[in-house]
C-alpha cells in the first residue's frame, strides 16, 4: 500500500522479498498490505505477479517478479494470494500467461513471446496453476502476443483462444478476468481503446482497467451491445462474476488493522534484503558526501523522490550533503546512490551510458566511495570499476531509508 498511498507502508519490490526464500515473510508482507488497503477502502490488491524473470533483458518485469524458478514463483504466489486473501481482499494473479518472456515493454508496444506451446505450459504458466489452486479471486491479462498459443497473433487480452478456452475450460478458472491498463500501446496500438475494449470483453475478460476516455469506451460498449457484436449473455454472466466477488469482499463489521509492530517489521524486512554485492564496504562516517545519479528521470510518470535518503540521515542526526560531484581535495566519506529501477515506458533495462559514466567519474575523485544501487542487483555487473556495490533492489522511500540506516551502521 505504501507505493500508492502516502502514510502506509512502505516494502521493498516483491523480487526482494522473494529473495529471502521466506514464505512466512511474503505471507507477512501481503497480510500487511491487504489490512493497510481495508483501512483505505480498498478491496482488491492487484498482486502477485506471476511472471518468471527469466529474460534479463526484459524491461518491464525484473524487481516486480517473485524470481525466475517456476516451482518457487508458484509457492511463494499461493502464500501471498492466502494471506492476502484471508484479511478479505481480493488477489489478482497477473499478467496472464506471463510477461517474464518479454523483451518489449507492453506499455509502450506489443510484444510477441515466440516460446512453444510446451514451454509456456510448462514453465510460465505453472504460477497461475498454483494461484488458481489457491483459490485467486483475479487474473490480469497480458497484452502480449503468444504465437504458439494463439496463431491469430492476437495479444491475451483479445484471445479467446486463451482466456475462454485455456483459462477458463482447460485451467477451470471460475473468478475474474481483468485487462492490463487499456492506457496501454500493448493494447490500443493501431485500434485504438474502443476497439480494443470491445475485442477484450468480447474474448472474455470481466472488467476493464483504466480505460483513458471512460465515457467513450462505455458509448462504444453500448453500442456493440445494440448492434449484438457484443453477446448480452456473456455480459450478463461477467457482472454476476462481478457481484459475486464485490459481496465476498464486503467490509465485515470488525477487520484487522495494521500495528505499529507490523510498520517496524517492514522496515526491518528492508534492511533484510540490503545487501553488499560486491568488494568490501568501508566504514562510512560523518559528514558524509553524496552523489546521486539519477537514470530514471523522463517518461510520463516521475519517479519517486529521492530526498527519504537524506532525510533518513538528518533525522538520526548525521551531517551529509548532497552535491554535484565530489571534491577530490575533501577528506569525506562519501556515497553514490545511483538510481535505476523497472520502470514503465522507460523501454530499457539497465543503465545508460551517461548514468555509468557518472559513476566512473564520482568513483575516480574518490576511490573509496561505496556505490548503492537502487535497482535489480544484477545491474552491478555494469558496474566494474567502484570499490564496493551494495544493493538496495529499488528506489521506494523505505528502500532509501533502509539505505540511511546501513550508511550508519558500515563504521
Amino acid at each position: 500500500a505504501g507505493q500508492q498511498f502516502a502514510g502506509a507502508t512502505g516494502l521493498p519490490p516483491l523480487a526482494a522479498i522473494a529473495s529471502l526464500g521466506d514464505a512466512d515473510a511474503v505471507r507477512r508482507a501481503a497480510r500487511l498490505t491487504a489490512r493497510e488497503a481495508r483501512t483505505l477502502g480498498l478491496n482488491w490488491d492487484l498482486a502477485p505477479v506471476c511472471d518468471l524473470d527469466i529474460v534479463p533483458e526484459n524491461p518491464i518485469v525484473g524487481t516486480r517478479s517473485l524470481g525466475s524458478d517456476s516451482r518457487k514463483v508458484a509457492m511463494l504466489a499461493q502464500a501471498w494470494i492466502q494471506a492476502c486473501q484471508a484479511e478479505g481482499v481480493l488477489a489478482c494473479a497477473k499478467h496472464f500467461p506471463g510477461h517474464g518472456r518479454t523483451r518489449t515493454d507492453s506499455h509502450s508496444g506489443l510484444p510477441v513471446v515466440d516460446a512453444t506451446r510446451a514451454e509456456l505450459i510448462e514453465h510460465d504458466l505453472a504460477p497461475f496453476r498454483a494461484a488458481i489452486e489457491a483459490g485467486v479471486a483475479g487474473v490480469m491479462t497480458a497484452h502480449v502476443s503468444y504465437p504458439a498459443l494463439d496463431a491469430s497473433g492476437a495479444p491475451a487480452t483479445m484471445s479467446r483462444e486463451m482466456l475462454q478456452w485455456l483459462l477458463r475450460q482447460q485451467m477451470r478458472f471460475e473468478g475474474l478476468i481483468v485487462t492490463d491498463a487499456m492506457i496501454m500501446e500493448g493494447a490500443i496500438a493501431e485500434i485504438g481503446e474502443e476497439e480494443a475494449a470491445i475485442r477484450a470483453l468480447d474474448a472474455g475478460c470481466d472488467l476493464l482497467l483504466y480505460p483513458k476516455d471512460l465515457e467513450a469506451v462505455a458509448s462504444a460498449l453500448d453500442r456493440a451491445l445494440a448492434t449484438h457484436r457484443l453477446d448480452s449473455g456473456r455480459i450478463q454472466a461477467s457482472l454476476r462474476r462481478r457481484l459475486k466477488w464485490a459481496q465476498w469482499s464486503s467490509p465485515p463489521n470488525e477487520y484487522r488493522r495494521p500495528s505499529g509492530t507490523d510498520v517496524l517489521w517492514g522496515a526491518q524486512l528492508a534492511d533484510r534484503v540490503l545487501h553488499v554485492v560486491h568488494g568490501a564496504p568501508a566504514a562510512l562516517h560523518a559528514p558524509l558526501d553524496i552523489v546521486i545519479v539519477d537514470d530514471d528521470l523522463g517518461g510520463p510518470y516521475p519517479p519517486p523522490s529521492r530526498e527519504p535518503l537524506l532525510d533518513s540521515l538528518f533525522d538520526a542526526g548525521w551531517k551529509a550533503r548532497r552535491l554535484e560531484e565530489f571534491d577530490p581535495a575533501s577528506s569525506n566519506d562519501s556515497v553514490v546512490a545511483l538510481f535505476g529501477e523497472t520502470r514503465a515506458w522507460k523501454e530499457r533495462v539497465g543503465y545508460s551510458d551517461a548514468a555509468i559514466d557518472a559513476v566512473r567519474v564520482a568513483c575516480e575523485a574518490r576511490p573509496n566511495a561505496t556505490v548503492i544501487q537502487f535497482g535489480h542487483p544484477r545491474l552491478a555487473e555494469q558496474l566494474t570499476f567502484p570499490r564496493c556495490v551494495v544493493s538496495a533492489w529499488g528506489g521506494e522511500a523505505a528502500m532509501q531509508s533502509a539505505a540511511a540506516r546501513w550508511i550508519m551502521r558500515a563504521r
